[in-house]
């Protein structure tokens, strides 16, 4: 998976480098976004991207206006972007939003590897426990 590349994006610095790490241990490589707002100056040299892990509250835009954002950009056209969040009520929601994956908060490293290999795969992962 060396030549995996993640987008995170999350206002927690902690939860970032959580994900950054189990990312890091997969062998993947991981840019970080810890404010939103700011996600347009970074995508202006971003290269390419594999996998967007999103949280979904966030001050300034939530989860659903990046996906917006994302969507727009056809650099994200065939990325899978995954809700990862503390609010597994919004499993559905974010379904239904279109994003392509769900990982509820916190993140099982146990879980995690296989769950990232059937996202890469194109596989839909909805896991909000």
């Amino acid at each position: 998976m060396k030549s995996v590349h993640a987008l995170v994006i999350d206002d927690n610095v902690k939860n970032l480098g959580v994900l950054a790490q189990l990312l890091t241990l997969q062998g993947a490589r991981a840019t970080r976004v810890n404010n939103p707002l700011h996600l347009t100056e970074v995508l202006k040299s971003m290269e390419k991207v594999d996998i967007v892990f999103l949280d979904l509250e966030m001050p300034g835009l939530n989860g659903y206006d990046v996906l917006n954002m994302l969507r727009a950009d056809s650099r994200f056209a065939n990325v899978p972007i995954v809700a990862y969040t503390v609010h597994v009520s919004e499993v559905f929601t974010a379904q239904e939003k279109g994003f392509d994956g769900f990982i509820g908060k916190p993140v099982d490293s146990d879980r995690f590897p296989e769950q990232m290999e059937r996202i890469l795969k194109g596989e839909a992962v909805w896991d909000a426990r």
